[in-house]
């Protein structure tokens, strides 16, 4: 069965009041953990490039001139 999003839509309006709450926090919730996770992920990216020296550290000025030689 393929919903489409207005269709999802229409059946939250049918929802309670409070069961549309309850699925808001659901929702909020599974945001902040996909969030969490990919901030793990990023940290993690960036903890292995500084152990291989592959990550630069500095200014944001440093990276605009590295950005400037590249071109």
């Amino acid at each position: 069965m393929n919903t489409t999003f207005q269709e999802i839509v229409n059946k939250i309006d049918t929802l309670s009041t409070e069961d549309q709450i309850y699925l808001f926090e659901i929702l909020r919730q599974r945001n902040l953990k996909a969030q969490e996770q990919e901030i793990l992920a990023n940290a993690l990216e960036l903890q292995e490039a500084i152990s291989l020296g592959t990550a630069k550290i500095g200014t944001m000025e440093d990276l605009i001139a590295d950005l400037n030689e590249e071109e």
